[in-house]
Order: structure tokens, then C-alpha cells, then sequence
């Protein structure tokens, strides 16, 4: 016998109520939003055979998010019903395939489809006109549609994690696009015409399969970040240099010509001529010359030291009072996850360090984090703190917190007032995205107990995967800082995520020392400026190892571990 949910015809009013309240209520309240997640929408799709035909008839809805539910394997076509939506977010279940209807939601502006099962995506994807976020990362995809160039407002594509090899002609042809990310592909080649995507801000190309950058990426001027690590470039000075990336100056090195490629360099000899011909300088070399060259590699090679981001581990072991953090046994089914350490050495004093920190931590949220739902990032500054720590599940109602910017509430509170400020957004801004905190309400749906990390004193420091309390909050005079990386997911995310953070906490570091900027102003302190210690000078990051126990006194994980920091970023040196 089928399953009324399977088809796209009537579901009874009782079917509804009785198994998918969710949907019943959307329709009852005539809601432009709609987000199933979780364990137990995931169950109902199981035991139903798929989602609830009834959520194609809600009309109305502009934000449809579906995620974390691996019973999903499919997409009807009647989602082409949804007329009205500007957002479909589709991430983390199992859908292998895409109904070519998706290209009748002409008001479409971001599409979502990341982590599922995808070897391909339907052509009707270029009919969407008024799309400008399209994120397919993290399938199986081995190439991109032919008439991209239709999605004339697209400024945001991530297809990083697929099988991707080329880019697709038409995809120069995107005079909006401002952010690429096609990481981790199999991509060969990055076309000379990229100088034509005129609003190219961001592209990230590491961990692909190219040999050569086209000194045309010199010509796109308003391009800030570039990643090209883990390819196997033939230039090894160019290598070198994208490997301690140093965007301006790679732009500077292929604007220049480099070496015999570019706008500076002189015609290229004839193959067999070349050959002979370095055969001979290279015997005709004076003492001199040869000395000269030995020099310019040595000077390479001091390059690529230079480059290096070293990051020092002190072990438990070497300090008995290191940090601790006991996990109770009520986070089982709430968010049981999580890593710890405690950094030193970080430098934001210095002009807008500590701002480039927090963009790059928001950045990890949207990306890697999957807008914090598989993990979520939270800083303290070290010296604020009161340890041991514990990593608690508190009802919301007992749940007290001093949030980042606001006064001590209670997590009901603070949730009932971030819902009214979403509202009001909503009504303000006549469409139905959020910003800010307001984003990640839905995490903590049907929850009736809230994580939260306490300190000694019975402090709330920690409410995730909302917030941090502002007694903890980082400033330009922290010197230390206590990292926490929690999940709902896994163990493992919350190292990928504490790992890529360290990581990028050392690329900034570095940036910042190589980069004088006036000190910057503190707000709220009149502190006069500290002379600068060894670490700081040095950009070398120092991680104290933090354990996390259960109840008991028996350890459940000690970050970093030896396991920990074999990142792909070749100039990363971790002294254990």
C-alpha cells in the first residue's frame, strides 16, 4: 500500500496535524518560512517513504530549509509550485538527482544543495535568472552546466569537494560574480580569460590539479584573496609563494611576467633550442655567475622558510595545571561534541587584526561550519576565564547568560527576543532572510535542554550554537585565548573545523607581522601599548593541549592530539 506521501495529490488535514505539525502549522499561520531538520523530520521522511507532498502546496513560502535528514533522496517536481521562493536550502541530507522544475522558480536568489549525493546538475539550473548564491559543495559533480552565463546576477558559486575538471566557457562571462570557491576538484586549468570576471574578489583553486596561473589574473583589480595551495605548479618560485599566501604579491610576480610567462617576459625560444641553449649556459657559467646562482636559490629557499607558519604544541603532561573541561552525561542527545585549547602569541594590538579575526571566524561559519550547523566556533579571552569548566545541558528557563552585546537573560529570553528582532527585520527589510543570531534559531528547535560551557563561579561563558557571553568576549588586549569547537555532527568536524582555525589564526598572525599597522584604539581600556613579547614578534602561535573528561575523571579527547594539524598546507610547521 503507498504512502500518501508520496504523491502530489490531497493529504488529509488528520494525516498532517497527526505527523507533520510543522507543515500544518506553516500552512495555518500562512508562513513565508519553513525549516525541517533533524533526527526526527529525518525519521518521518524514513517512515513515510519521503517528504510530505503538502509542503509544495504552501505557496507562500520564500525560505524553504531542509537539512540533515539522509532519508532524503529525492526532490519532487512539484517543487516548482513554490513559485514564491527566494531561498532553497537543501544541505546535508542524500538527494542524488534535482528535478529540471527547479528551473521555474524564477525568484530564486540562493541555492543551497551542498553534502548530499549529486553527480550532476540539471541544465534547467541556468534558468534561473535571479540567482546570486549557488553552493554544490561537497558531491560528486564532474562538471558544470553549459549556459551559466544566463544567471546573470550570480556572485557566489562554491563547488568545492566535487570531481570537477574545467570550468565551462560561458562561466568567464559572469560580470557579477565576486567570490569563487572550487577547492579540492580536479580542475587542470584556469582559463586566461578569468581577467573578464571584472568583479572577482575571492578565488579559492587549491587542492586542484593546475600547473600554470595565467598572468590575466593580474588584471582582475578588484580581487583580494587568492588560493592556490596543493597544486603542483611548474614555476617553484610562483609555488613557493602561493603556499604562504602572499595575494599581492603573487598578483605583483604574474603582472610582471614571472618566469617567461606574463606581460614582462621576453618571446619564447623554440623548444629544442632552449634545451640546448640553458645546456650551454649552464656549462659557460663564469665562478661568478655560478655563485650568483647559488645565491638566488639560497635566497629561494630562505623565501620559503620565511613563509613558514609555525605553530608550537605545549602537552599536558609538561603543565599539571593546564585547563580542563568535564562533558556531563545530559549533552548526549543535545550537542555532545567538543574540542578545547588555549592559544598564545596572537597579535591584535595591531591595527585591524582583531577585525580580520572575526571575519575570518564568520567565514568558517558560513563555509565549514555549514552556517553553524554542523559546528560552531566560540573565543574567549583566557585571562577572563575561571576554570575547571564544564560542558553542561541546562533547561532554557534555568540557563542564565550575559549575551555578546546585551544584558543577563535567560536562554528563553534571549530566544523570544531574537525571534521579535527577526521579525521585525522581516517587516523592515519586506523579505524573509535574517542576519545575524537571528539566523540560527531554528538549531535549537524542539530542544528541552540548551548546551552551555560554565566556568567555576557557575557562569555561563558559552550558550552554542547561539552565542558567547560578553564577560569572556575577546578584545585587542587579549593576549590569550581559550577556543571551544562544538557539534551536534561528530568528533571529527569539531577537529576539522578547531584545525582550519588554527591554521588561518596563524596565516593572520603572520600577516599582521609582516604588515605594520598603527596600533589600534581600545574602547574600553587606557592601557598604555606592552612591549612586544618573543611570540609576538615572532608569529609563532603556541596551543596549550586541553583535555575533556566525563563525569567520572576518565578522558574522552585531548586537543590537539598527534592525529591533529596534518593539514595540506605545506608551510605549516608544527614543533610537538
Amino acid at each position: 500500500m503507498s504512502s500518501p506521501f508520496l504523491s502530489s495529490g490531497s493529504v488529509s488535514s488528520m494525516d498532517v496535524s497527526e505527523n507533520w505539525p510543522e507543515i500544518e502549522k506553516a500552512a495555518k499561520e500562512k508562513r513565508r518560512e519553513l525549516v525541517l531538520q533533524g533526527a526526527g523530520i529525518d525519521e518521518k521522511i524514513s517512515l513515510n517513504g519521503g517528504l510530505c507532498s503538502t509542503v509544495y502546496s504552501l505557496k507562500l513560502l520564500n525560505y524553504l530549509e531542509i537539512i540533515q535528514c539522509p532519508s532524503l533522496t529525492e526532490i519532487d517536481e512539484d517543487i516548482q509550485k513554490l513559485t514564491a521562493l527566494t531561498s532553497l536550502i537543501l544541505c546535508r541530507n542524500k538527494i542524488s538527482s534535482i528535478p529540471k522544475s527547479i528551473g521555474n522558480l524564477k525568484f530564486l536568489k540562493v541555492l543551497d544543495i551542498s553534502v548530499n549525493n549529486l553527480n550532476a546538475l540539471p541544465g534547467e539550473i541556468t534558468q534561473l535568472s535571479e540567482l546570486n548564491t549557488l553552493n554544490v559543495s561537497c558531491n560528486n559533480i564532474e562538471s558544470l552546466p553549459d549556459g551559466l552565463c544566463h544567471c546573470t546576477k550570480l556572485s557566489t558559486i562554491n563547488i568545492s569537494k566535487n570531481d570537477i575538471t574545467r570550468f565551462p566557457d560561458d562561466f568567464y562571462r559572469l560580470g557579477l560574480l565576486s567570490n569563487v570557491i572550487a577547492s579540492e576538484n580536479s580542475i587542470e586549468e584556469l582559463s586566461g580569460d578569468v581577467h573578464k570576471l571584472a568583479s572577482l574578489k575571492v578565488l579559492d583553486l587549491s587542492n586542484n590539479k593546475i600547473t600554470d596561473i595565467p598572468y590575466e589574473l593580474s588584471d582582475c583589480a578588484k580581487l583580494k584573496e587568492i588560493n592556490f595551495k596543493g597544486n603542483k605548479l611548474k614555476d617553484k618560485r610562483l609555488e613557493k609563494m602561493v603556499n604562504g599566501c602572499q595575494t599581492k604579491s603573487i598578483l605583483e610576480y604574474l603582472r610582471v611576467g614571472g618566469r617567461g610567462k606574463g606581460k614582462g617576459s621576453k618571446q619564447a625560444e623554440p623548444e629544442g633550442d632552449k634545451n640546448e641553449g640553458s645546456r650551454n649556459t649552464e656549462k659557460n657559467l663564469t665562478k661568478k655567475q655560478r655563485k650568483q646562482k647559488k645565491k638566488n636559490e639560497e635566497d629561494e629557499d630562505e623565501l620559503d622558510e620565511t613563509n613558514r607558519l609555525v605553530v608550537k604544541v605545549l602537552h599536558v603532561s609538561d603543565n599539571p595545571g593546564a585547563f580542563a573541561v568535564k562533558v556531563t552525561n545530559e549533552l548526549k542527545d543535545v550537542r555532545p561534541y567538543l574540542v578545547c585549547c588555549v592559544i598564545r602569541g596572537m597579535n591584535f594590538r595591531t591595527g585591524n587584526a582583531l577585525k580580520r579575526f572575526l571575519v575570518a571566524q564568520t567565514k568558517l561559519h558560513d563555509d565549514l561550519c555549514g552556517k553553524r550547523t554542523s559546528a560552531t566556533i566560540a573565543t574567549h579571552d583566557m585571562q577572563r576565564l575561571k576554570g575547571p569548566l564544564v560542558y553542561d545541558a541546562r533547561p532554557p528557563s534555568m540557563l542564565k547568560i550575559v549575551p555578546l552585546g546585551r544584558k543577563e537573560m535567560t536562554a528563553v529570553e534571549l530566544m523570544r527576543q531574537l525571534q521579535l528582532e527577526a521579525e521585525d527585520q522581516r517587516k523592515q527589510r519586506k523579505r524573509q532572510n535574517v542576519s545575524g543570531l537571528h539566523k540560527y534559531l531554528q538549531l535549537l528547535d524542539g530542544k528541552e535542554l540548551y548546551p552551555c560551557l560554565v566556568d567555576a563561579e557557575d557562569t555561563v561563558i558559552s550558550f552554542p550554537p547561539i552565542t558567547n557571553s560578553e564577560k569572556t568576549k575577546i578584545r585587542k588586549t587579549t593576549k590569550e585565548l581559550f577556543l571551544e569547537v562544538t557539534s551536534s555532527t561528530s568528533l571529527q568536524i569539531c577537529k576539522d573545523v578547531m584545525d582550519a582555525l588554527i591554521v588561518k589564526m596563524a596565516e593572520l598572525n603572520k600577516f599582521t607581522l609582516e604588515n605594520r599597522e598603527e596600533a589600534g584604539s581600545e574602547e574600553d581600556t587606557d592601557l598604555p601599548p606592552e612591549p612586544a613579547s618573543e611570540d609576538s614578534t615572532s608569529g609563532e602561535l603556541v596551543i596549550q593541549q586541553v583535555r575533556t573528561m566525563d563525569p567520572d575523571g576518565n578522558l574522552k579527547v585531548v586537543y590537539p592530539s598527534k592525529t591533529d594539524l596534518s593539514t595540506d598546507v605545506g608551510t605549516l610547521n608544527v614543533i610537538w
